[in-house]
């Protein structure tokens, strides 16, 4: 059957219990055995990803939320920004930190922090055990200190449901660590404004972006997922038109990019990440080891410093941000978006121009054969370069940014879709050349997953995501899962004789810097935890 159908028949009969995520603190411990099979608890949620790197400085912590979700009612609140550690809005680091605790029965649920109308989070959530468990998420919140700088309002919503079903209340807290500065120096170079140009779950459409006259470089970040539950949270699954498949995607099929587009010309192109939230393809994959970005949804950005001289005519200009390939009228996309903007302090008006633009629509084949075992073979492909240029006080600033992506995904199922196979890999290369200095930034995100249901109804599940990237300066970062888990379709949680192996190794690479972490797990027992760097 299809992941969307598996996951609404898993859920039928009771949420699985799973793990959460986050920056595990102080050592995992290792359990004394290893289970023949899942219980009612294990161990707590741990990732191989490197935590935020701080100053050795003084710091100050706020709290930004604290609430209990039981419904879709937002946290409001007010936020002001700390004394004592350095002036507002130049803090050396802000690395804001999300506590939760949930037991009993629950879905996954996506959830977002906005402040001052900026989202500067987006998480998902644990399907918790019947224990319960508890888990955190920090992040690299610097980027947003200018709107840190002064008080704001707060937004905070992990919507949820609570009945005698469905049983698990989200219990969070978040705060925001400011570090001061080192003695003699000043602190990050981070935007001089960041603009909203939506908030919430909502999809940024027919927005108006009045950006300051003395502009010099802008970007645009938006966090896009497909969720929600129907097939757009399993988009890379969905079949073009021709094939019969319970999830359809019209002509594109599977293929789907993030666009953004100003004044209705296309500005910035990306591609998405797979996002695998803790319900997705067998929950007890994640049982301890969530999979990539699951916890931290990371936003796409786009640089659209070429049209800087453009945005800088005093004028409104229309904003959107739309997803090829979704079929028209078909829900299932977040994608609020921000603004960041880097002015020159020295002149009140920056003027310039587009100098060249190549854009194109994307080109997207499909070939599907029916049969005992169907497939479906889909090849993307698309590529934005444009130039501009802006005037500023330390001389002429003439920026190229050339990003292509490439999707490639092989689809097999059975008629009845008890077998279910998928091996996708998507490229999203940027290089953003600045008055002749070239910066690459060279992305590919895999996902190979294998679903089987057997004559006993046993479903089983091997898995593999990855998210790779290559930078500047011989960066490399290399975030690979492995999984492979096993239990009983449509019986009681307790009846599922649930088994599961899972692995995960983060690897960071270059500039000076070594990190190599490995983590692996048993039914739900970390087996191993090895540091090689």
């Amino acid at each position: 059957m299809s992941l969307f159908r598996l996951r609404r028949r898993v859920a039928a009969v009771g949420a699985v219990a799973l793990a959460a995520v986050g920056l595990a603190l102080g050592g995992p411990a290792f359990a004394d055995t290893v289970p023949a099979e899942f219980g009612t608890d294990w161990h707590d949620p741990v990732t191989a990803a490197p935590p935020v790197d701080t100053p050795h400085t003084k710091s100050c912590t706020v709290t930004v939320a604290q609430a209990q979700f039981k419904d879709f009612t937002p946290y409001t609140g007010t936020y002001a920004p700390p004394n004592g550690c350095g002036e507002p809005g130049r803090w050396a680091k802000v690395v804001l930190r999300m506590d939760g605790s949930v037991a009993g029965r629950q879905y996954d649920r996506l959830g977002y922090l906005d402040i001052g109308g900026v989202q500067v989070f987006r998480t998902s959530t644990p399907e918790p055990s019947p224990q319960g468990i508890d888990w955190h998420v920090e992040k690299d919140v610097t980027e947003y200190a200018k709107t840190f700088s002064s008080p704001q309002s707060v937004d905070m919503l992990i919507g949820n449901v609570v009945n005698d079903t469905y049983t698990g209340v989200l219990d969070v807290k978040v705060t925001l660590t400011f570090y001061a500065p080192e003695d003699g120096r000043r602190g990050s170079a981070v935007p001089d404004q960041v603009i909203p140009l939506s908030d919430g779950d909502s999809v940024t459409t027919g927005a108006k972006l009045t950006t300051p006259r003395n502009s010099e470089r802008i970007l645009a970040e938006v966090y896009a997922t497909g969720s929600g539950g129907g097939c757009e949270e399993f988009w890379y699954t969905a079949v073009s038109s021709s094939a019969s498949y319970s999830c359809k995607g019209g002509d594109d099929g599977p293929y789907r990019e993030v666009r953004v587009s100003i004044d209705g010309r296309v500005a910035g192109i990306a591609s998405p990440f797979p996002n695998v939230w803790t319900g997705g393809w067998s929950p007890y994959l994640w049982s301890v080891i969530p999979a990539p970005r699951a916890f931290d949804v990371q936003p796409l950005t786009f640089d659209l410093t070429p049209f800087a001289g453009e945005l800088n005519d005093g004028k409104a200009h229309t904003v959107d941000v739309t997803v090829v390939g979704v079929p028209a009228g078909q829900t299932g996309w977040s994608a609020p978006t921000n603004i960041l903007v880097w002015q020159d302090a020295h002149r009140a008006v920056v003027s310039g121009a587009v100098t060249s633009y190549r854009s194109g629509d994307p080109a997207v084949g499909n070939t599907y054969q029916d049969g005992a075992l169907r497939s479906l073979v889909t090849d993307g492909s698309d590529r934005l370069e444009v130039s501009g240029y802006v005037d500023t006080s330390h001389g002429r600033v003439t920026t190229t940014v050339d990003r292509r992506l490439t999707t490639g995904i092989t689809h097999r199922w059975t008629p009845d879709e008890n077998t279910d196979e998928l091996d996708g890999r998507w490229t999203d290369d940027q290089k953003v050349t600045v008055n002749g200095r070239v910066d690459r930034t060279d992305r590919t995100y895999t996902l190979d997953g294998r679903a089987t249901v057997d004559a006993d109804n046993r479903l089983r599940v091997v898995m593999s995501l990855g998210d790779h990237a290559r930078g500047g300066h011989g960066v490399r970062i290399d975030d690979t899962y492995n999984g492979d888990a096993t239990f009983t379709l449509g019986v009681a949680r307790e009846d599922r004789h649930a088994v599961a192996t899972t692995s995960e190794r983060y690897r960071l690479r270059g500039h000076g810097t070594c990190y190599d972490h490995s983590l692996a797990t048993e039914q739900g027992a970390l087996t191993k935890d090895v540091r090689r760097c």
